[in-house]
């Protein structure tokens, strides 16, 4: 199986189209029909579902899809890392990034790496635990930021100087914002949003036994998302601070959980990684800035 004719794959797959694909490929249509029943014959299973006008992927072609997809990402990363080894001005960095404030932090070292390596390209991936891991481990991503202690078996880690607090997002004129704090029996029988990943985690945790009395009313990947939903009264909003805005203008407000819940920021990479050059030069900087950043 070439990594030419899994690329001719995809473009199909997208296209749903075998002429359009063809174009997009610069190859003739023939040439490509005759790549993908090949690449099926190999396979010994049927990737596309044929139609008049337009082709779909059978089960097994959306299998194939998305191995292919880590597989062509991790084709192109290869290349660029080669290419990159002798390119001293700067080169291909992956990062894989949860939802947080600290990303400021990466945010500010990018900058200052750049001035220097102005060659620097940079990939940012965003999602929870389980998608950013994922792709760490499949050697998508030569970094992640976790706000869940890592696995100190399978990963190496650098602690950020901060954390991130845990909160209430609500109107201002709620009548939870004249509180200071939110502790759990105000949050019994409203409804609430949250990402999966905190309320499994952090805020079962913080709830303990009254847990069960919390209602999730829906689940969101994006803080931003979720308090447009505050906005329109649909319910209360769970997040980390300084991720959603507060300012006086925004109509709404946060409010700090109690007991206080902070959660540990991790920058992790696979043990015994190698790191092309500038992914070394990245940490090493990060490393610094850390260590001062803490004293």
């Amino acid at each position: 199986m070439e990594i030419r004719t899994l690329r001719y794959f995809l473009a199909a797959a997208r296209e749903e189209n075998m002429t359009r694909a063809a174009e997009l490929l610069h190859v003739t249509q023939p040439t490509l029909s005759r790549a993908l029943r090949s690449l099926e014959d190999e396979l010994g299973k049927k990737l596309f579902t044929r139609h008049s006008f337009n082709i779909s992927l059978t089960e097994e072609g959306v299998l194939l899809r998305d191995r292919a997809e880590d597989l062509i990402t991790m084709a192109d990363k290869i290349e660029k890392e080669f290419l990159s080894l002798d390119d001293i001005t700067g080169g291909e960095l992956y990062l894989g990034l949860a939802e947080s404030y600290q990303i400021r932090y990466l945010a500010r070292e990018l900058r200052a790496l750049k001035s220097s390596y102005p060659g620097l390209r940079y990939h940012i991936t965003s999602g929870d635990t389980e998608q950013v891991t994922e792709k760490l481990d499949k050697g998508l991503l030569d970094f992640a930021v976790l706000c869940d202690e890592p696995d100190g078996k399978k990963y190496d880690a650098l602690l950020f100087p901060e954390g991130d607090l845990w909160g209430l997002i609500l109107p201002g004129q709620d009548a939870l914002a004249k509180k200071e704090t939110v502790r759990v029996e105000d949050l019994v029988g409203l409804p609430l949003f949250a990402s999966e990943q905190g309320w499994e985690g952090d805020i079962r945790r913080w709830a303990g036994d009254r847990f069960g009395q919390l209602r999730l009313e829906g689940s969101f990947r994006l803080s931003y998302n979720a308090s447009l939903f505050v906005r329109e009264g649909l319910g209360y909003q769970l997040t980390f601070r300084h991720l959603v805005d507060t300012s006086p203008e925004s109509g709404l407000v946060f409010r700090p959980l109690s007991p206080r819940v902070e959660v540990k920021l991790y920058l992790i990479w696979n043990k015994y990684q190698s790191f092309t050059p500038i992914a070394e030069r990245f940490l090493r900087q990060l490393r610094r800035s850390f260590e001062t950043t803490k004293e």
